[in-house]
């Protein structure tokens, strides 16, 4: 081998290490005995754990372990049209307790940034999503509408308070196409309330596995007022993250105001379909020790995406189907409010998301009503 060829293999190898030192972990060298004593080696260093957080966490007794959370999204609470984002139905449970899965340390080797502590906790989900164009009485396919679509998933993540943030990641599995019986769930709730049955489900995409990896970190507590002595107040939380995969491909970052009659740093909004606002379900329930079993929470806020890839607007990956220019930048306002009682929380959320792609009539506006309940 050329000195040439050992020097550009040597450098190639170099940027793959200090761009993924796991890379190291990886590879599959015939070594001797105290080689493979150095090679675990170097493997627990990428298992090791992440800083313990250095912010206080909430002081509530009563909160108990697991949460379990019902979202339900739709335009009738918004514009009232069945277009765009027209339904989303999430089920999550966040369990405080939960030890990360065996192959989370695989990942970790893997991806070194996606780190977790003794307070990780795992939360899992379950949901199905809905996209329609405008005319969903028509049987054809508008040339210049989005396609019809349908996703149904599952995910696993972790959340970790580290230093002074929270890091959080998921994994999401599931199927684009009629597999997700998006047809069947749309045709049955408008049958059950008389609205226009939709005609224009024999276009939608094909089917096709989806995958996606999401990573967020957000900063509780980054700014924080104490309004009273009784616990008001009000704070600001800044986030930021990005998701990889053949459904969605984006990097976003957001913040939300909030003002709440208990700790503000530690509002976190329930569980919402991506793309959306960060939350894990968590919640503070009412104190009931101070006399009080109601708490409420306000709350305010936006996101900006940058749009590499979303599959209900540029087609299927691997098969041919109907596409749009999608348009690279989207933002999201919110707002909504909370309402816990002992230890269960209703909220109500607004969403409205600027135009998609390029020829959507107007902005989409949607809401959410989700019920969590803390045991």
């Amino acid at each position: 081998m050329s000195m040439n060829n050992k020097f550009t293999k040597g450098l190639i190898l170099s940027c793959m290490i200090l761009m993924n030192p796991a890379v190291l972990c990886a590879q599959d060298f015939s070594m001797g005995e105290d080689e493979r004593g150095a090679e675990l080696q170097v493997r627990e260093v990428y298992t090791v754990q992440a800083e313990p957080p250095a912010i206080e966490p909430p002081k509530n007794k009563n909160i108990k372990k697991s949460f379990v959370t019902l979202t339900l999204e739709n335009d009738m609470f918004g514009s009232g049209s069945d277009q765009n984002y027209t339904n989303g139905l999430r089920i999550g449970w966040f369990d405080l307790k939960s030890k990360p899965p065996g192959w989370n340390d695989d990942l970790q080797r893997y991806l070194p940034f996606l780190k977790t502590n003794e307070t990780t906790s795992t939360f899992y989900s379950l949901g199905q999503n809905m996209y329609t164009p405008e005319a969903v009485e028509s049987s054809q396919q508008d040339p210049n509408d989005r396609p019809w679509a349908g996703f149904l998933y599952g995910s696993v993540g972790m959340a970790s308070l580290i230093g002074e943030h929270v890091d959080e990641y998921e994994v999401t599995l599931g199927i684009v196409g009629p597999w997700a019986l998006g047809e069947k769930a749309q045709k049955e709730v408008h049958n059950l309330v008389d609205s226009t049955n939709p005609n224009g489900w024999d276009n939608q995409l094909k089917n096709e596995p989806g995958v996606m990896l999401s990573w967020q970190r957000r900063w509780p507590g980054y700014f924080e007022m104490p309004l009273d002595d009784e616990g008001l107040s009000f704070g600001f939380t800044p986030h930021a993250g990005f998701t990889v995969g053949n459904v969605y491909t984006y990097a976003n970052a957001g913040g939300a105001f909030v003002l709440s009659s208990h700790e503000a740093r530690w509002v976190d909004k329930p569980f919402q379909p991506r793309p959306a606002m960060p939350g894990t379900g968590f919640f503070v329930p009412a104190l009931k020790e101070e006399g009080s079993r109601y708490e409420w929470e306000l709350f305010a806020g936006g996101e900006v995406r940058v749009i590499a890839q979303n599959i209900f607007l540029d087609g299927n990956t691997f098969r041919d189907s109907h596409s749009v220019d999608k348009r690279y930048f989207v933002a999201d306002l919110s707002a909504g409010a909370s309402l816990i009682y002992d230890h269960v929380r209703v909220s109500y959320v607004s969403v409205y998301r600027t135009r998609e792609f390029k020829g959507q009539d107007e902005p989409s506006v949607f809401g959410g009503i989700s019920v969590g309940f803390n045991f």
